[in-house]
């Protein structure tokens, strides 16, 4: 059976798919994906379609769990390089692929996990800077 390669991008694990994506391919990389989340920490996933001429409603609800079981890991997931083909058929087939960004390319997407990234860094220290509500008197 064929792998899909995970390769690791600064913080940011990158899923090319470059071969048809049939049933035990897809279960496989969501095993490998979770996997490389944990060994390495990623807090982004960026999966790039760009090659698939087509998804069946296994493969678009695989990308979504996949996205789901990122999150739960701390990282987010973008999905690149989707045909309009591929986004017709997904829109048909009722899959609206909760939990996952788009982006036209690889590019875009990493920029998208970076911003996302920062704003989440940022609200985490603005957090840190407001009183414990318990510990604020009222006098």
């Amino acid at each position: 059976m064929e792998r899909v390669p995970v390769l690791k991008i600064g913080d940011i694990l990158l899923v090319s798919i470059q071969i048809d994506m049939e049933d035990q391919v897809a279960l496989q990389l969501q095993e490998d994906l979770a996997d490389r989340i944990v060994a390495t920490g990623c807090h982004g996933v960026i999966i790039d379609i760009s090659a698939l001429d087509i998804v069946d409603s296994f493969v678009g609800r695989t990308l979504a769990t996949i996205a789901s079981v990122s999150r739960v890991l701390d990282a987010e997931t973008v999905v690149v390089g989707m045909r309009p083909a591929v986004a017709i058929t997904l829109v048909e087939l009722g899959l609206s692929l909760p939990g996952i960004r788009t982006a036209l390319n690889v590019e875009l997407g990493i920029e998208l996990l970076a911003r996302s990234r920062q704003d989440e860094l940022t609200e985490l220290d603005f957090d840190e800077d407001e009183p414990d509500a318990a510990a604020v008197s009222t006098s």
